[in-house]
């Protein structure tokens, strides 16, 4: 056992925002634009909620 079996497991980068994308085939292309759609209505929901939820203390408070 080394020092180096307790450090945490780096996920791997799907993707880069402004990376060069030149090297990359249109299926690689696709799978990128997929996960990224996901990502982006991932972080929508996460706004819609937190959105709520300001609103609540809001009316809990009277701002």
């Amino acid at each position: 056992m080394s020092i180096f079996d307790e450090e945490p497991k780096r996920k791997k980068v799907v993707h880069e925002i402004g990376q060069d994308l030149s090297m990359l085939s249109v299926d690689e292309l696709g799978e990128r634009i997929a996960i990224l759609k996901r990502e982006v209505e991932r972080l929508e929901t996460e706004s819609v909620l937190k959105g709520a939820q300001r609103e609540q203390a809001a009316a809990l408070f009277k701002i």
